[in-house]
């Protein structure tokens, strides 16, 4: 995973409502700034804007880190994420996701946490409430392509592809280009 971040506060529970603040002013203001790549986004510099308040925000964050228009991470007191990596615009992550150095993320990626309980036949899927919160994790040099779709808990191994509208439902090995509905290996970088 990432080896160098920048952390200027710790987990202490004051630091809760001081990140509490960069939230409120990421939410309001940075998420809805122009794309990074766009001319408003370099003129208004929304890349800086939004890096700024997420190394303040997240539990670990690396240097040169993009943090693309419509980003939406939960709370994000316990993402990792490491240099020169990024989430495209419009992703929707929990707020535990854990992603290496040198990630590249396309737009509308879609990361689950959890799912619905659903095997008791006794109980409607309704009342059945939820599994257990997982983490997803992101290895190293990883490629991830427009509107993927993470099951809860997969881990994706170092120098994996993964193609545009895939949806994630097991772990491949290491640079595994996999793709499909469901996930399937279609080669490898070996």
């Amino acid at each position: 995973m990432a080896s160098t971040y920048n952390r200027p506060y710790s987990n202490k529970p004051g630091d809760h409502k001081i990140k509490l603040i960069w939230l409120v002013l990421y939410y309001g203001l940075a998420i809805h700034l122009p794309s990074s790549y766009s001319f408003m986004g370099k003129l208004f510099r929304a890349k800086a804007i939004r890096y700024a308040l997420c190394k303040r925000i997240f539990l670990k964050c690396g240097k040169n880190v993009n943090i693309e228009h419509g980003c939406n991470f939960g709370s994000g007191l316990e993402i990792e994420i490491g240099d020169n990596s990024g989430m495209g615009i419009n992703c929707t992550l929990p707020s535990n996701v854990k992603i290496g150095d040198n990630v590249m993320m396309g737009p509308q990626c879609f990361f689950l946490a959890f799912n619905h309980e659903y095997k008791d036949k006794s109980k409607s899927i309704r009342s059945q409430g939820y599994t257990d919160k997982k983490v997803t994790r992101i290895g190293n040099d990883v490629w991830i392509g427009r509107e993927v779709l993470f099951t809860p808990g997969r881990t994706v191994k170092d120098g994996t592809v993964i193609a545009a509208r895939t949806v994630v439902c097991k772990d491949f090995a290491p640079y595994s280009v996999i793709g499909g509905n469901p996930a399937r290996l279609i080669t490898t970088r070996e």
